[in-house]
């Protein structure tokens, strides 16, 4: 985990801008070789991309916006802009699916030879190796922040390095005479670009409802706080996950006739052994004496 928030912000600018420049310069390459080859599953591939461009741009504004500081309106920061735009991003994908099915149903009903199938492989080839890049730096970005908007894109790329894989193919079988086989896979890709977008978007709304952390997460966290000497118990941890920040809050039972100071001091080390180990989450604790943990009633 990065120690920094000008490292975890680096990093985070760093991911989404080659993003974009992946983009970009693959919108191009295929645009020229879908043009000369006139194959659907080329056209499929660039289709993607556009969407890519279009999804990586405004990757680039939520997180600009979520890396922008706490402020009176809003209190927990910016975070969540990051699982929006994680959302937008399955919208966009889930309309490059309709539009290359679309299009690939109807070249199976009139299927025409392709052109320029080496510039299409030579093509192909590129798009595998600028996406494998890619994708080993947003690996390794997630890894570190933990950021929603550059996980979402991650996945998204992981489509395209199966769905440029499928067109190298449906090229290469093309080229043998085997025209259908672009429009097959062309259909195929679709299928698979809208499950991809369907997964992007319920991951999002877990973010943006305020899903609970992974259980095995809260778990290590009450751990660690019984851990800590003087603290006699601990409850109702609750968590919720905002852009690359985790937010946890939790009951912690003390001695009740400890001093206010040493009391303050319990609660303070159990933040800290928490955000120790998951430096990305921001604590509140709350001090139970334990008379009142003995006397509550006991949870149905």
């Amino acid at each position: 985990m990065i120690s920094t928030s000008a490292e975890h912000a680096r990093l985070l600018r760093l991911a989404t801008g080659a993003s974009l420049a992946v983009a970009c310069s693959l919108i191009i390459a295929k645009a020229i070789a879908w043009w000369l080859s006139g194959s659907v599953s080329l056209l499929a591939g660039l289709t993607d991309s556009l969407m890519d461009a279009a999804a990586s741009f405004l990757n680039l504004l939520a997180v600009h916006y979520a890396l922008k500081p706490a402020d009176e309106d809003h209190r927990y920061g910016h975070g969540k802009a990051e699982a929006l735009a994680g959302l937008a991003q399955a919208l966009f994908i889930s309309i490059s699916a309709v539009l290359i099915g679309a299009h690939a149903i109807e070249r199976l009903n009139n299927p025409q030879p392709l052109a320029a199938e080496g510039l299409g492989i030579a093509v192909i080839l590129l798009s595998l190796v600028l996406t494998a890049a890619l994708l080993l730096l947003q690996r390794h970005v997630v890894r570190e922040t933990g950021s929603t908007a550059v996980h979402a894109d991650a996945l998204h790329y992981k489509s395209d390095l199966l769905l440029n894989g499928s067109i190298l193919l449906a090229l290469v079988l093309a080229g043998l005479g085997w025209n259908r086989v672009d429009a097959l896979f062309g259909l195929g890709i679709a299928f698979y670009i809208l499950w991809s977008a369907i997964g992007i978007g319920r991951q999002s709304i877990a973010v943006l409802m305020d899903q609970e952390l992974p259980v095995e997460v809260t778990e290590r966290m009450l751990e660690l706080v019984v851990e800590v000497p003087g603290v006699l118990g601990v409850h109702d941890l609750r968590s919720r996950i905002s852009g690359s920040h985790w937010h946890v809050q939790l009951h912690v039972e003390m001695p009740a006739e400890l001093p206010l100071i040493q009391a303050h001091a319990l609660c303070d080390a159990a933040e800290a052994a928490i955000h120790r180990e998951f430096p990305r989450t921001e604590v509140l604790v709350h001090a139970d004496p334990k008379e009142r943990s003995q006397d509550a009633t006991p949870p149905l």
